[in-house]
């Protein structure tokens, strides 16, 4: 009975299983959403109500057993709610007081505390201001500072300043058209001062290239003082050398190093190219800058490579290679000091260009040259050059080839001016002895030039044995050596020696002895003055060894080692040999005086009638001019060129004699005219003799004379006055009485010969008589000498 009350209770409160599941979810505080959403999309909502619904009516009657179980508790707790009202109230009711109060008192600090929040506004708006004001400030502060650095020249710091402002500023600027402006005028600022420093870059430019030739110069200039310095040095070195092997002492020298910073000599200013190299990297251009920089210096230097056209090169070529001095040196500096502005590369493809064109320069000039003065001038200037880039890094070989290759060409040209000199020297002199009146002369002289023919100083006034042309001569020499070791020094080549030798050997065999030679060969010298140059020859040949030692000591090569008889030059035996020619030449001289007077056709009456006592009148000419030859020769010759030259002039009037006898104009000639030839021979064998003794040749030569030179020509006429001439065919009489006699000249000489005298009654007296002896024997003599022919 009780269950089913129930079962119908339940089914009245829908108590179903959907019910229990929504009750469980509102009891649990679980979200009802999703199971709304749900029902509304089942299309249910209605049923979702009536559970809602039934629910609440469930809870309330929950709540109604409730309130009937705690009854009692709830009226005392309502009794209690009842006094807390009250107290509530009474509460309100202070509350409500003392707000009042507070309102009346707080109204005026609202009132201050709204004008605190207005000025906490107000000075936070200020700050704001202060800030921004500061920023625009600093801003306008660093846009001055930029603007008076620009026009102070500064660009670098311009440009820091820039960079400045447009990396720490730029963004922060509050004022946005100030911010604008800036903005719009950096590049403008940039552009403007790579303006102006590409300006002042071009203007160092222009003023680089003048000054180059300055610097070239004075680079040159400190290279020639160090080669001064070292030359000095080195000859202090070499005198003390030659004082210690000489054994005069113990010297001792120092080799003083003075280290001279090139860079402090040489004092020009890259200021501006660094300055512009810099700037053109902070604006991220030096690329563009290295490129510009290339050029305009290439350009520069093609343009110094031009020679000028209006000026001749021995007047402009210190300033050329001074220009390409400078140029290389400044490029030096710039590719050491500027940060990679220039590569290695470039300034040696820069430095080739001008080598090739410098070598093409110096061939076609020196081609032209015809002043061996001028090609040393020029070439001393261009070993200085070459010594002043060596330092620098360059290389210099290639342009001191073409002085090398050129020195031909320079001693070629020195040696025309060397031999005009020794020609005009020659021709200045009197061909007289040097008369000497005091010792300075006599060590400018002889002693400078190692003549001299005894260590003992002479007495004064001291006469030479030679003439002036012997120390003019020599002081041309020595000038040559001077000039050909300047010009061989300082090349390619540090060992010049042999160089030098071999063109000293030259100039004295090619010029001074064959100027010499045909000085003394020609037909306008007189026979004093041959005689002079030949006793001339001797002291030249002397001076060699001289010339020698002084070539080494300017090649700095130790005298000792150029004393050896191997070391000798080839022009001393040369000058033997020119002594011999001169001497020859002085018999030709004299020979050719003698024929005009040996006319002997002209002079002698080959046909005469009767003989004549005193001696012919050209024998007499003969002797003067004979012991002219013989006086002068004494004075000037040593004894045995006198000795030659006697003989060789007694020998050609022998010669002569003979002849004459020979020739065709003498067709027939009778006893008187080799009576009067006997004679006149004669007369020059006494002479020959006197001057034999007289001269002291017979103590040098005793077993010869004067008189044998004669021996043909008195053969010749002592055969022919024989009274046997047949005797000369015979063998052993003529090789003891005729031995100088030429047997085809006997018979030609004797086939001429008739004994009687040319005239009508002569013959007529002596038609019928009968053939004397003499003429029997002369035609046996005749006979003889045909048949053997």
């Amino acid at each position: 009975m009780d269950s089913k009350p129930k079962k119908r209770g339940a089914m009245e409160n829908g108590d179903t299983g959907e019910d229990s599941v929504l009750a469980t979810l509102i009891g649990n505080g679980d979200h009802l959403g999703p199971l709304v959403r749900h029902a509304f999309e089942m299309g249910r909502p209605e049923a979702l109500v009536h559970q809602l619904k039934h629910i609440l009516k469930k809870k309330e009657a929950e709540i109604e057993e409730l309130c009937k179980t705690h009854y009692e508790e709830f009226i005392l707790a309502v009794d209690e709610l009842r006094g807390v009202l009250v107290d509530a109230e009474e509460l309100k009711s202070d509350l409500s007081s003392d707000n009042f109060k507070l309102q009346e008192v707080g109204s005026a600090l609202l009132v201050k505390l709204e004008e605190l929040l207005e000025s906490f506004s107000i000075k936070k708006n200020v700050a704001e201001a202060i800030n921004m004001s500061k920023i625009c400030i600093e801003v306008l502060e660093l846009c001055v500072k930029c603007n008076t650095q620009l026009s102070e020249g500064q660009f670098f710091l311009a440009l820091k300043t820039v960079d400045l402002i447009d990396t720490n500023y730029l963004q922060n600027i509050p004022v946005n058209a100030i911010k604008i402006m800036i903005g719009k005028n950096i590049p403008i600022i940039k552009a403007h001062i790579e303006k102006k420093v590409t300006a002042d870059f071009i203007e160092w430019l222009l003023h680089i290239r003048s000054s180059a030739k300055d610097i070239g110069q004075t680079a040159i200039g400190h290279a020639a003082s160090v080669r001064q310095r070292d030359e000095e040095m080195l000859e202090r070195q070499r005198k003390a050398e030659e004082l210690n092997v000489s054994g005069l002492g113990d010297v001792v020298y120092s080799l003083d190093v003075e280290e001279v910073d090139e860079d402090s000599v040489l004092k020009f200013d890259l200021t501006p190219l660094y300055r512009a190299s810099h700037i053109h990297s902070c604006l991220g251009i030096q690329e563009q800058f290295r490129r510009y920089y290339y050029k305009n210096r290439l350009l520069q230097l093609n343009s110094d490579l031009q020679i000028s056209s209006s000026q001749p090169f021995v007047e402009s070529y210190q300033t050329y290679l001074a220009q390409i001095a400078g140029y290389f040196i400044v490029e030096d500096r710039v590719l050491r000091t500027s940060g990679g502005l220039l590569s290695a590369d470039q300034v040696e493809t820069m430095w080739e260009t001008t080598v090739a064109k410098v070598v093409s320069v110096l061939e076609e000039q020196f081609s032209h040259m015809d002043s061996a003065t001028h090609l040393l001038l020029v070439k001393d200037y261009i070993a200085l050059l070459g010594v002043t880039l060596r330092q620098y890094g360059y290389e210099v070989s290639s342009i001191l080839e073409v002085l090398d290759n050129s020195r031909d060409k320079y001693h070629e040209l020195l040696f025309e001016e060397c031999r005009q000199q020794i020609s005009n020297a020659l021709s200045n002199d009197s061909y007289n002895k040097m008369v000497m009146k005091k010792d300075s002369d006599y060590e400018n002289n002889v002693l400078a030039f190692h003549l001299q023919t005894s260590d003992v100083m002479p007495a004064f006034p001291y006469i030479a044995p030679f003439s002036s042309m012997v120390p003019d001569c020599c002081r041309i020499v020595r000038s040559f050596i001077k000039s050909s070791v300047d010009y061989l020094s300082f090349g390619v080549n540090s060992n010049f020696y042999d160089a030098a030798r071999k063109y000293l050997d030259k100039l004295l065999i090619d010029v001074l002895n064959e100027v010499v030679v045909t000085t003394v060969q020609s037909d306008g010298i007189a026979v004093s003055q041959a005689m002079q140059i030949a006793e001339n020859i001797p002291f030249l040949e002397r001076s060699c060894d001289f010339f020698l030692q002084h070539a080494a000591h300017l090649c700095g090569i130790p005298v000792r080692s150029v004393e050896r008889p191997q070391a000798s030059l080839t022009a001393k035996a040369v000058f033997k040999t020119s002594r011999h020619a001169a001497y020859l030449a002085v018999m030709n001289l004299v020979n050719s005086k003698l024929d005009e007077f040996l006319a002997l056709t002209e002079n002698i009456n080959w046909t005469a009638e009767e003989i004549s006592e005193n001696n012919s009148e050209y024998m007499n000419e003969v002797v003067f001019c004979l012991d002219t030859v013989f006086s002068t020769a004494l004075q000037i010759l040593p004894l045995d060129a006198l000795y030659t030259i006697g003989c060789g002039a007694l020998e050609h009037i022998s010669n002569s004699i003979v002849a004459a006898f020979l020739s065709d104009s003498v067709k027939r000639f009778n006893a008187n005219a080799v009576m009067v030839i006997n004679q006149d021979l004669q007369k020059l064998e006494t002479f020959a003799d006197e001057r034999f003794h007289s001269t002291g040749l017979s103590e040098v030569y005793k077993e010869g004379s004067f008189r044998s030179s004669l021996i043909e020509a008195r053969q010749l006429i002592n055969l022919l006055s024989s009274s046997q001439p047949e005797n000369f065919a015979d063998l052993v009489i003529r090789e003891k009485s005729y031995n100088a006699l030429d047997r085809k000249k006997v018979a030609s000489i004797v086939e001429k010969f008739k004994d009687s005298a040319d005239g009508i009654f002569g013959s007529l007296s002596t038609r019928n008589t009968k053939t004397s002896s003499r003429k029997k024997s002369m035609d046996m003599l005749k006979k003889r000498l045909k048949d053997f022919n």
